[in-house]
This record gives C-alpha cells, structure tokens and sequence, in this order.
C-alpha cells in the first residue's frame, strides 16, 4: 500500500475533514488495497464552496496574463513529474504504463494550451442605431463544480480545471472514489505552481456522500459532470433546482463505420486501439463497428487476428490492456456476455487469459458476430474490451445504423472517397465525427461533447471557455 492517507484538499491545506475517516482505494490488477482516501460528506464541500467562493472575490480580477503564466508553470510541473503521475495512474486505473503516461502528456496540454489563452478573452463592438457605443465582455462565472469520472482521472481533472481557471473561475473537484490519487497529486501541483488558496479544492469520496451536496449546493455556479447517463441526470436535476448551467458529457455507443474502399492496412489496427484502450473503458470507444457487407468477413477476421495478439497483464507492467477499474465492473460486462451467449449470439474471445490473473478484474477483448441494431448490445454501453459487428449493404443504411442509438458522441468513417467520406460525416448525428482515423492525441484543441444521451455543452479547445464565461453588454451614449 502507498505511505499514508490521502487527504481533502481545501482552501490551500490538506485536511482530515469532518468525519475523520477513510475508505479503501483498491488496485485493480490484484484487488488488493492500494491507498486509504479521506471519505468527504456535505460540511467537506460546504467548506471548499465557502473557500472557493472567498477566492474567487480577488481571483476573478486577476490579470489573464498572471493567470495563464500559474497554467504554464503547472504544466511544466506536470512534465517534471511525469514517471511517477503515470506510475501513479496506472495502479489505480489499471491501465497500461504507456497509457498513462499519453494521459500524463495531455493532462500538461491542457494547461499549456489554456495557458496561451488566458489573456484573450474577450468580447466584440455592437453597431446599433443612434449614438451609442455597444459593446460585449466575457466575466467568469464563479465557482466551479466539477465531478469526474475514474477512467481518465488526470486527464478528465486537468482538463475540467485548466479551461475554468484560465477565465478566472475557482474549482471545486469531486473525483470518482475508485481513483483520485492523481487528481490529489495535480492539486498539489497547483499550489506548488502558486496557485492562492482556495482557487483549486479537492474533496474525495462517495457520489451519494460528497458527490450529491456538491451539485446541489446553493453557492455554485456551475457545473461540470462526465460520468453515466443516470447520474448526470440526477446531478443535473440538482443543479438546475439552483438554475446553474450544466456541462454534461454522458458517454456514447460510437460507431466505426467501414466502406468497402477503406484502406484496411492501416484502419483496423487504429479500430482495434479505439476498442481496447483502456480496457474498452472510455466514453468515446469505438464499441460498434458497421461494416459494409462485401467486406465485413475480412475485417472480422483481422480484427480477431489482432485480439489473438494483444498481451493482458496488470497496468504498471504495461501490457497492452489492462484490468477493468472493479469487480463489480468485470461481473457487469460478463453479465452481458453470459446473456448474449444464452440469447445465442456468437462471440469471439482472444487471447485466453492467464490463470495467474483470475484474482485481477481482466476481460479478454470480445467480438459479437451480426448482432441486430436493436439488442442491448448495439444500445447500452457497456464499458469494457467489447466490440459488436453489424453489417450494411448501401451508404443509407450505414447512415441509419451509426444514428440508431439514442448516443451520439464521436464517429468514424472509413473510406478513400472523399465525397462520401464528407456526405456522411455531415449525416452522422456525433458531436465529433474523424475520417480515416480515431482519436487525435487527446484532441485538446477540439471541442468536445455529444448529441441526444451524450450530454450537452463542450469541454477543450476555445469552445469550453463560452461555458466558464458569461456575457455582459454595456452600452454607452455618446451623443451631446
């Protein structure tokens, strides 16, 4: 187990909290327990709200200059210790060293991009009739809630906190309870970076416990949440009792959709990473894959060739995929696949795991074989190493199985005609849609949400700081 409890951090100080007591954070390659995480409740967050809201009485008037030179000296920090934030990341995500270490490297992005745009904002001159001067600026919001989920701990957190900051909002942070040692490590970080006290806050805990206060609280003023369909509408029925916007990114079931012309080659290694990069524990996994029929057999069979391939092992020795984050996690996803197999759908499964990992939470990567648009598979996420295959004969019926689910956060489409390639990236209802390619490094610079059940509202790129902003006119007569 890591030395010592993990604490809240509040107001600049690490603190016990209230209750003075701790929970298990487990390690999912062994089940065995990792850390001891302060366990937050209501008075936790009512005193990071009251101190975030006593910061951001100076905070909010500070030079954007300032502000974005603190992002910048984050970032460098965070590149000053990347061995050990992706260390840390890995045992208590599960997920391969490699891959934490990418979520270290953006997690930095984050800040250094927010970094160069602290200072630009601002707002635009009106024409209106008669002699006035009209014009528009953009004033932070205040403080901000902020509740993210375990797969991306450090990424999701930087992310979450970096666009907020830099428009000269405070932050409240809630991570998930089964990882937040690396969110805890990035608010230390911004203190050390010079960051007054109170400006980032972090309690951890339970979502019914410090999760639900937090978006119900009285002296926020918005909020940010990523997690489940379920609970993003609970937390956004709280926020709005208190009419206060909501950023909500919910997950999706995204498609890969694959033309008869794609350059198989290259594609499939790409699809099979969107399927099990973190464990197929990502919100914009490629977990459907639509493939014209004249081809749909070899790309099956590439796909299995490379599952057969794919090295299975605990994260921190960086194999190419790790453990689901739980127990209770892996007994859902093979819920499913015990389901599908009495519905007697096929499935696929390789490599076969090592017994050496029966105690871990590991899934082989898993390929059902012509499953139907409308079985549960195709419709709910399931959130592990799991593709399903549907097959399509013309360009409509693509169209209409990639839009059938009620998700809509990120498409690919796969094909080297380039007209098709634009008419069906417009028809595709996806807050993001990528051609010939999933995924680019992160994508902080591109705004990110989704259509219908995947939320509403955009994180990254210059897009996020219209949600941590909002707009004030003034108008001025000039006449005589």
């Amino acid at each position: 187990m890591l030395a010592g409890p993990r604490k809240h951090f509040i107001n600049g100080q690490w603190v016990d909290g209230h209750r003075a007591q701790f929970f298990p954070s487990l390690d999912p390659a062994t089940g065995e327990r990792l850390a001891e995480l302060a366990r937050g409740d209501s008075l936790d967050i009512a005193e990071a709200v009251a101190a975030a809201r006593g910061a951001f009485g100076q905070w909010q008037f500070s030079d954007g200059l300032a502000r974005g030179r603190l992002l910048g000296v984050v970032a460098q920090k965070i590149r000053a210790e990347a061995q050990e934030l992706a260390r840390l990341e890995s045992l208590d995500t599960g997920k391969p060293l490699s891959q934490a270490r990418t979520d270290v490297e953006v997690a930095s992005r984050y800040f250094e991009f927010y970094s160069g745009v602290a200072d630009k904002i601002g707002g635009e001159t009106i024409p209106v009739p008669g002699p006035f001067l009209d014009y528009t600026g953009r004033e932070p919001l205040g403080v901000c809630a902020i509740i993210i989920p375990w797969n991306y701990p450090l990424q999701i957190g930087a992310r979450a906190i970096a666009a907020p900051l830099a428009a000269g909002n405070t932050v409240v942070l809630k991570p998930a309870e089964e990882a937040s040692l690396s969110v805890l490590e990035l608010a230390r970080i911004t203190a050390d970076a010079g960051f007054p006290p109170g400006v980032v806050n972090v309690v951890t805990g339970y979502g019914d416990e410090a999760g639900a206060p937090l978006a119900s609280h009285r002296q926020i003023n918005h909020l940010t949440f990523t997690g489940s369909v379920e609970i993003g509408k609970k937390v956004a029925a709280q926020a709005a009792a208190n009419v206060v916007p909501v950023t909500l990114e919910l997950g999706g079931k995204s498609p890969n959709i694959v033309f008869a012309s794609a350059d198989l080659p290259r594609a499939v290694p790409i699809i099979v990473r969107s399927i099990l990069q973190n464990a197929g524990q990502t919100c914009s996994a490629g977990s459907r894959l639509l493939v014209e029929d004249a081809i749909c057999d070899e790309v099956m069979a590439r796909v299995l060739e490379q599952f057969q391939s794919v090295s299975i092992g605990p994260g921190i020795d960086d194999r190419q995929l790790g453990p689901l984050i739980s127990a209770q996690q892996k007994a859902r996803v093979l819920r499913y696949l015990t389901e599908a197999a009495d519905q007697g759908l096929r499935i696929s499964q390789a490599p076969s795991l090592p017994q050496e990992l029966a105690r871990g939470n590991f899934v082989a990567p898993t390929m059902l074989h012509d499953v139907p648009l409308s079985h549960a598979l195709v419709q709910e996420e399931i959130f592990g190493p799991v593709v399903t295959v549907t097959r399509f004969g013309a360009e409509e019926e693509a169209i209409r199985l990639a839009n059938g689910t009620e998700y809509g956060l990120v498409a690919a489409v796969w094909t080297e005609h380039v007209a098709q390639a634009h008419r069906v990236a417009r028809r595709i209802h996806a807050g993001q849609v990528f051609v010939n390619t999933y995924g680019a490094g992160g994508g902080v610079e591109m705004p990110f949400g989704g259509y219908g059940q995947s939320g509403y509202g955009r994180e990254k790129g210059l897009e996020a700081l219209r949600h941590y902003t909002q707009v004030k006119n003034i108008s001025v007569y000039v006449g005589d």
